[in-house]
């Protein structure tokens, strides 16, 4: 049977044990104080750097982007700011109208991937915030995003472009800006009011609502479905904070050029889908090719290459 651990040394014989000096335990563990002794440098957020965006141009061009890639694409095209739009997410991501079926979690997915692939700063559109507009906001910061609006219609949403839409009373908007404002970690972070009261009950309701929802801690008001510049210009003027004109295709708004528009005091020109109604376009032509014609050869010409791909994607 072996022997006990504890009586071993005990066993040993004395003559043996004369040949080795015992010593006291050394704590020989390095601490490297050096590496990190500077302070680190502070890194600003991505609401932060959409500030700064909106006062290096006017108006502040922000482009629609429906995945990481487009994101790079309009990055290395000049823009200083990008846009997810909720229809985008609807349509391109899961296939279906934009009428609210998505939910916080499902926009949350493509605003961590666009995030992580530019260090643009990039708004989100938050629909009516998921009836938890402070849980939205925190959400929001988390994953990467700069800015969100939250809009005034009722939580079975319409396109703000077509007819039938339904408004919540002024104080329901106000509560979700309110609990929006309450759930900012980051002061930065950009709270946009949209208000789509212009076609259903006039210009002067609508610029009513507006200054109420800047009263309740909006940073910027997004005037949705404007038909003129003079329309936008009475709103820059009664709110005295950043207005968005949403500049989207075959909607109620002209397409205004970036002149026009600062022309009439707006900050912000938004462009939420038009290259994914390019790309959608470009597609179409592409399947329809190959299926009628059996090749793509008619459309090679219209795509980008392999090598142009891996440049925009820094890849050798």
């Amino acid at each position: 049977m072996p022997k006990h651990c504890n009586s071993f040394i005990s066993d040993l014989e004395p003559d043996f044990l004369a040949h080795f000096t015992l010593i006291a335990y050394q704590n020989t563990r390095v601490n490297n104080t050096v590496w990190n002794t500077k302070p680190k440098a502070k890194r600003s957020s991505p609401g932060e750097r959409f500030r700064a965006a909106l006062e290096a141009e006017n108006p502040l061009q922000v482009a629609g982007v429906i995945h990481a890639y487009a994101a790079i694409l309009a990055e290395r095209t000049g823009f200083r700011a990008l846009y997810l739009s909720g229809a985008g997410v609807a349509n391109a991501s899961y296939g279906v109208p934009d009428i609210g079926i998505t939910t916080l979690d499902d926009v949350l997915i493509d605003v961590r991937r666009i995030a992580g692939s530019t260090r643009l700063p990039l708004l989100v559109d938050a629909d009516t915030g998921w009836e938890d507009p402070k849980r939205t906001v925190r959400e929001m910061i988390k994953a990467g995003a700069a800015g969100i609006h939250l809009e005034d219609q009722v939580a079975a949403k319409r396109c703000g472009h077509l007819p039938g839409k339904k408004l919540v009373a002024a104080s329901k908007m106000v509560a979700r800006i309110k609990a929006a404002v309450a759930g900012r970690t980051d002061s930065a972070f950009v709270i946009m009011a949209r208000t789509d009261a212009a076609s259903s009950e006039g210009l002067d309701s609508a610029i009513r609502r507006a200054c109420e929802y800047r009263d309740a801690g909006a940073d910027m008001i997004f005037a949705e479905a404007l038909t003129e510049l003079k329309q936008y210009r009475k709103f820059a003027n009664a709110l005295q904070i950043p207005v968005l004109a949403n500049i989207t295709e075959f909607g109620k708004t002209p397409l205004f050029s970036v002149a026009e528009l600062a022309s009439a005091g707006v900050r912000l020109a938004l462009y939420p889908l038009s290259a994914f109604r390019a790309m959608n376009a470009a597609a179409l032509k592409a399947y329809r090719a190959i299926r009628t014609q059996g090749t793509q050869k008619s459309v090679l010409g219209e795509m980008q290459t392999r090598a142009e791909l891996y440049e925009f994607l820094n890849y050798k």
